[in-house]
């Protein structure tokens, strides 16, 4: 694992000292939230996901913020989420889909971490979404196309590390994942 101190707080999670946070970004459905949180188990880390962490600083839901504050101010709650994670160490985060839209929300991953993008394409995403009315920034077929064609070079221009979903089974994805960043000493 390299030059990195890896200790067990007192909570049982595992930290690390020489590196910080994991940010996984990548279009709606692409498994982000659940691969987060599957790793968090594997390797004892802590996990969370910044559209709950938007949803709990706003008290609403994602679709409620995006009626009533608009999409910037949906995304100008999201930053402010992103931001109360610089005083934490050793997080696995998923991140909402629309989170690169923001140079600033680059920016800041990079300052607290290492960034992984699930590649995948649209057809894929969209079998995977459950609940559509809940995505409010997917809308109809032509912008969730539009939405998708937008995002997905601002996804590729901020990752460190990209990995290929497409035509992989979740378990597949998790392997590939875990082996990553276990090799970087990130896990």
């Amino acid at each position: 694992m390299g030059d990195f101190c890896v200790t067990t707080s007192k909570d049982g999670y595992v930290t690390h000292e020489g590196c910080d946070h994991v940010f996984f970004v990548g279009f709606l459905g692409a498994g982000k939230s659940t691969l987060a949180r599957n790793l968090g188990r594997m390797y004892h880390r802590r996990y969370l996901d910044t559209d709950r962490l938007t949803e709990r600083l706003l008290h609403q839901s994602v679709c409620e913020a995006f009626d009533t504050l608009g999409e910037d101010g949906f995304r100008d709650a999201e930053t402010r989420a992103l931001r109360s994670l610089l005083d934490e160490r050793s997080l696995l985060v998923s991140t909402g889909g629309g989170i690169v839209e923001r140079q600033e929300n680059c920016e800041l991953m990079h300052q607290m971490g290492t960034i992984v993008f699930l590649r995948g394409q649209l057809e894929d995403s969209l079998r995977q979404i459950q609940h559509p009315e809940k995505r409010p920034d997917l809308g109809c077929l032509s912008h969730a196309r539009e939405c998708y064609q937008r995002r997905m070079p601002l996804y590729a221009a901020c990752a460190d590390y990209t990995i290929d979903i497409s035509n992989k089974t979740f378990e597949q994805v998790a392997r590939c994942a875990g082996s990553l960043l276990w090799e970087k000493g990130l896990l």
